[in-house]
């Protein structure tokens, strides 16, 4: 089970840094399916926000604090939400909700790129936040909210990518002490030799993904962001639905 939750951090921390949010499209659903429901999250949560902290340094100059706080505030509120959610579910449940979500982000988020109309205002960004908060908590992915909103406003890339950093390290912290809080601070139930592997994994991604990011084009990198977490969404849901009515 080891080298399996080894290659979905690597790739996930890749993804991170070409994209500037790939990790958790990517590593929830496939660690999901391999550690759990709850686990698979909680390491999703703890890898991310570590990939993040290392990542801010090099994007420090081009974020935008003012919508950062917009952001942040309703997310921390959604993160509690999510905390309980997770906490309470059915195994089984949440890992189908993880799929469903992950899927119906992606696919909202798809059906705003062909539109004209630009979202303006601050309700947008309060929305975006409280939802990307509870998805976070929930399930692991609070991207795609924040891809939905990026891309309904318009915001440039550079700036999105800088600013998703600080933010995705606040909320990650505030879903991992709501859910180790909830179940009495259990980690992930990996091998305590496995760590070492899982952060090098995360190391070794954001290396890769630091020497690529300039030469892999950006529409080129997301594609197959969605791609893959369109196959790991669609996984997480039969999974969790051969769990539940098999």
């Amino acid at each position: 089970m080891l080298l399996p939750v080894v290659v979905s951090v690597l790739v996930g921390a890749l993804a991170q840094r070409i994209t500037g949010m790939g990790f958790a499209l990517i590593a929830a659903p496939a660690l999901v399916i391999l550690l759990g429901p709850f686990d698979g999250v909680v390491l999703v949560n703890l890898c991310a926000v570590l990939s993040s902290l290392l990542i801010l340094p090099r994007v420090w100059s081009h974020i935008e604090w003012s919508r950062f706080g917009w952001l942040v505030v309703p997310a921390l509120a959604g993160t509690v939400a999510g905390a309980l959610v997770a906490a309470h579910l059915p195994g089984p449940v949440l890992q189908l909700g993880v799929g469903v979500l992950v899927v119906v982000a992606l696919t909202v988020s798809l059906i705003v790129t062909r539109t004209e109309h630009v979202a303006t205002g601050r309700t947008p960004a309060i929305v975006a936040g409280a939802a990307s908060g509870f998805m976070n908590a929930a399930a692991g992915v609070g991207g795609p909210a924040l891809s939905v909103y990026a891309v309904s406003t318009r915001w440039p890339q550079v700036a999105f990518a800088a600013t998703a950093q600080p933010y995705f390290v606040v909320i990650g912290v505030a879903s991992l002490v709501g859910k180790l809080g909830a179940t009495g601070w259990a980690l992930p139930e990996l091998e305590p030799g496995s760590w070492p592997f899982v952060i090098g994994a995360l190391l070794v991604g954001l290396a890769l993904g630091e020497l690529l990011h300039r030469r892999i084009p950006h529409r080129a990198a997301r594609i197959a962001v969605i791609v893959i977490a369109y196959v790991g969404g669609a996984a997480a849901i039969i999974d969790g639905a051969t769990e539940l009515w098999g």
